[in-house]
């Protein structure tokens, strides 16, 4: 490791939900969103070799998600609207972007991932101090990528798919 590594907080790294005027509202009060791979794998072993070989195929990526639901939150309304309601189909698909505002640049720029998930609600009312809602999103689609930048201070962006122009 070098001097100027630095670690990284997981607060660097926002989701953002698509709303209906095209930005996307940051996801506050999730206690818990962490993304599973669930890499797919072909693994075969061939008669002349002594060893499996094995690749990657494939992903059914999930976010875990967990939040304390707080009102007037468009996100949490949106997530609990779908969960309460008991939606399905398309009904249950939402736009979340991913930014690593810790790689912004000078312009206000950061890389950013953008994918639309179905929404898979899996309790509420866990707890006895919040209304938890918990589930997982799960990817419906494949990956956009793009950069964000935002007007608030990252409390909404505006996603762009490309590359982060050249300064």
């Amino acid at each position: 490791m070098t001097e100027t590594q630095k670690l990284v907080g997981r607060h660097k790294r926002l989701a953002f939900l698509g709303m209906e005027d095209d930005k996307y509202s940051k996801m506050t009060a999730f206690t818990a969103m962490s993304e599973a791979k669930e890499a797919k794998e072909y693994s075969r072993q061939y008669v002349d070799e002594a060893t499996e070989r094995t690749d990657v195929v494939g992903y059914a990526t999930g976010i875990e998600y967990s939040f304390d639901r707080y009102s007037d939150n468009p996100v949490h309304t949106k997530i609990a609207e779908i969960t309460d309601d008991e939606v399905v189909g398309t009904g249950a698909l939402v736009e979340i972007v991913t930014a690593d505002i810790f790689e912004e640049d000078s312009q206000g720029r950061c890389p950013a991932r953008k994918r639309t998930y179905s929404v898979v609600p899996d309790t509420t009312g866990d707890g006895t101090d919040a209304l938890i809602y918990s589930g997982t999103f799960k990817a419906s689609s494949e990956i956009v990528k793009g950069y964000c930048t935002t007007t608030d201070k990252w409390n909404t962006c505006t996603f762009t798919e490309g590359e982060i122009p050249k300064e």
